[in-house]
């Protein structure tokens, strides 16, 4: 009975797929699978052929591989391994070549053969790749095949360096990369422009033919393109759909990669559900989109030809669910973002009492707090509460080099003007303009440069707190030690981040915290000061009692919201508000026109946290309630 409950939970699945409770778990099995390969080709006196992948995704593999070796005597002298792909041209010694990548995550702390090794080479000659390429796919030949691939996929749905348009009986050879790809690659090459265009990879017909297939995915920014290759059908236009084809593949992923398969996202289609509140607001909510009607106006049939007859036939008829999913969203519409007083808050958001909150809001880059939450940020302070904001890094990755060149120039020339000794500043100026004329793509700048950077960042955030209309005591540059040491190194502690976290919270004493929720990157900058502000106040909660009528809401960025159904406040604004909120981001100018790190959206921050927000405010009305010029939205953090 089991196993024909899996098979109808899944039967949306076109692959076998394993998901795992994060992406730690996963990788360790992934590992004990590679090392079960390995010892049992040892005892047979046999090669282990295994075909690696780079990439974020395999990191935590390689590294349970390493443990293996040093702590229980994994020996990788019988393994010849087989990268997928390179960049062409690239040195093998660049920092960004994975040769470079191999060795730092794998080969420098095992004791396999280097003659085992083979990756694509980078530096050959573009009249000889063809040959090459022959060579490559023979060598894998001679060695009787790959035992193992290890496969990532690529945002546009590439395994390997296979892009859209890829052959299934395609092999080893030169291919050009998409632009998406590029640009995904280009924090690591200090911008798209120093991303080389071509790669040399393994081709779908290679891969295919490994013994065992397994494509690792981890977090939500791949769990749109994994629906596609795993529920999708077959087309060049996304290569990891070939895979479908294969009977030896197997998606291994973490749940947040899994999230949009149908069985997680709409399980009401794939099997026989509990209707939970929580779910039963998705569904309902999902059928309205769907159907283009509001929720008021769904029906009994529209709930029986969708998936939903079960949900009519436990809570129906159709009116009562509609009316109640109607009045639990209404109910999170609150212009009152710090509590309304004198109110009944029953069914508010946030409490009516005390009327004036001390409210603290952390923004992880100085230009957050206004680009993610800057009406909400706007109306806490216009409504009399006591608003402090913390700006958790100095964000000087983000500013543009001559930028600085500006700003000092300004220095020196207001130094002369009063006459003062501009002899230092004329020294940094100096300094800067000589290390910037040879400064290689995403070299780290030396600490007076990243230190000017911060300086202008930080007078940015001032000016926009100011306008916002806080007072400086209440602006707070925690400039968190974690920034600059990741720049330097991945393994860091974050105990004193924490400690200053602690601290600055103990000063203010919330009644609530604001914090960006983005986790779609666990290494990126939002996760990371997230984690901090979490373990400063799980470790508060313990010994100081103003922290149990401390509530910490979460803000998204400007790209994406949090989906409706997850919503617990929403803040509506007036096109005045709006206004108001994107003068305040103008404040921060080092971030207008193009950005350093725009991401793939080519719209200017304001304008992208403009649509935002009037995207979530035209979903609301879709639903049938009302009609706003804009929303910002946030969702309650529970502790456990």
């Amino acid at each position: 009975m089991a196993r024909l409950n899996l098979l109808e939970e899944t039967r949306f699945e076109k692959v076998p797929v394993t998901v795992y409770p994060n992406q730690d778990v996963a990788s360790v099995r992934v590992a004990n699978r590679i090392a079960t390969i390995i010892r049992e080709k040892q005892a047979k006196g046999e090669h282990a052929v295994l075909g690696l992948a780079t990439g974020a995704t395999p990191v935590k593999v390689y590294k349970e591989l390493v443990r293996l070796h040093k702590e229980e005597g994994l020996s990788f002298q019988n393994v010849v391994t087989f990268n997928l792909d390179e960049y062409f041209p690239m040195l093998p010694t660049a920092d960004q070549s994975y040769v470079t990548f191999m060795k730092k995550h794998l080969f420098d702390h095992v004791d396999i053969i280097p003659g085992n090794i083979n990756i694509p080479d980078g530096t050959i000659a573009p009249e000889a790749v063809q040959a090459y390429c022959e060579r490559f796919e023979q060598k894998i030949s001679d060695y009787g095949g790959l035992d193992i691939q290890l496969l990532g996929i690529g945002r546009t749905g590439h395994i390997g360096f296979n892009e859209p348009g890829s052959a299934p009986n395609s092999g080893t050879r030169l291919v050009t990369l998409d632009d998406l790809t590029r640009r995904d690659a280009s924090r690591d090459f200090g911008g798209k422009e120093n991303v080389p265009s071509k790669a040399i990879t393994m081709g779908v017909g290679t891969i295919f033919k490994a013994k065992d297939i397994i494509l690792m995915a981890w977090n939500e920014k791949k769990a749109a393109i994994v629906k596609k290759a795993v529920e999708g059908e077959i087309s060049p236009d996304i290569p990891a759909t070939y895979l479908q084809l294969s009977d030896h593949v197997e998606f291994i992923l973490d749940q947040d990669a899994a999230s949009l398969l149908t069985r997680f996202d709409t399980p009401w289609l794939a099997r026989d559900v509990v209707w939970s509140d929580s779910l039963t607001t998705k569904a309902v909510v999902w059928l309205s989109l769907k159907l283009g009607k509001a929720i008021l106006k769904l029906t009994d049939d529209d709930y029986n030809n969708n998936g939903m007859a079960d949900l009519v036939t436990k809570q129906g008829p159709a009116y009562s669910i509609n009316i109640n999913i109607f009045n639990d969203l209404q109910r999170t519409i609150t212009g009152w973002p710090g509590g309304k007083p004198n109110v009944d808050d029953t069914n508010r958001p946030e409490r009516a009492e005390p009327a004036q909150k001390n409210v603290i809001l952390f923004s992880p880059h100085p230009d957050d707090d206004v680009i993610s939450m800057g009406g909400t940020f706007i109306r806490l302070a216009d409504q009399g509460h006591n608003v402090h904001v913390a700006y958790q890094t100095s964000g000087n990755t983000a500013v543009w080099d001559d930028d600085v060149l500006r700003y000092l120039e300004f220095v020196q020339d207001f130094a002369i003007a009063i006459d003062d000794d501009q002899g230092v500043t004329t020294k940094i100026y100096n300094d800067a303009r000589e290390f910037f004329g040879t400064k290689k793509p995403n070299q780290v700048d030396p600490e007076i440069i990243r230190k000017v950077k911060g300086l202008i960042r930080k007078g940015e955030a001032i000016a926009g707190a100011r306008f916002v209309g806080l007072p400086d005591e209440h602006i707070h540059f925690q400039n968190l030690p974690f920034y600059d040491r990741m720049k330097f190194a991945k393994e860091v502690s974050f105990e004193d981040d924490i400690q200053q976290t602690m601290e600055l919270l103990r000063q203010v004493k919330p009644h609530q915290v604001f914090a960006a929720g983005d986790f779609a990157d666990p290494h990126g900058t939002h996760k990371v000061c997230f984690d901090i502000i979490l373990e400063a106040l799980l470790r508060l909660r313990r010994t100081d009692e103003w922290t149990k009528d401390c509530w910490l809401w979460l803000y998204r960025g400007a790209w994406h919201e949090y989906p409706i159904h997850e919503i617990e406040m929403a803040i509506p604004l007036s096109p005045q508000e709006v206004k108001r909120k994107r003068l305040a981001i103008f404040k921060h100018q080092s971030q207008k026109d193009v950005p350093v790190f725009p991401g793939d959206d080519p719209r200017e921050f304001w304008v992208r946290a403009e649509d935002r927000t009037s995207e979530t405010a035209a979903l609301y009305h879709r639903l049938g309630l009302a009609d706003y010029e804009a929303i910002e939205a946030f969702v309650k953090w529970k502790f456990t």
